[in-house]
């Protein structure tokens, strides 16, 4: 697991952190607004929104990714030399992703499946 984990790692940060920017930059820029055309008014500001959107998300994953890559670390670190992929339990697992605030809490009102682990992420989030 720590071999995986240091993998993650090394691809986030050489093939996805490196785009982030380049998506980022192509993102920024603001379209001028036209004036007295609600309809195109509206679009524009729907576009802007999934731009900030699809920013978020962009930046989210590298962070997201690097959590669970911290994760992997963690458990690995926690269980020595023993295999940490067998040995592990759940809990550790959600307890040490819980750790990274990688996962939000479901959205109010989701319910975990009957016999399902619940992946909820941290609760202090």
């Amino acid at each position: 697991m720590e071999e995986f984990a240091k993998q993650l790692m090394t691809e986030v940060q050489k093939n996805y952190v490196p785009h982030m920017e380049e998506v980022q930059s192509d993102m920024l820029p603001d379209l001028p607004g036209p004036v007295g055309f609600q309809e195109l008014l509206d679009f524009m500001q729907a576009h802007r929104d999934v731009q900030q959107n699809t920013s978020d998300r962009v930046w989210e994953v590298g962070d997201g990714t690097g959590g669970l890559a911290t994760a992997a670390e963690t458990v690995s670190k926690n269980y020595g030399q023993a295999d940490a992929f067998s040995q592990a339990r759940v809990r550790d697992v959600e307890n040490a992703l819980n750790q990274t605030n990688v996962a939000p809490p479901p959205p109010a009102g989701t319910q975990t499946p009957q016999g399902g682990t619940d992946n909820s992420g941290g609760s202090d989030a």
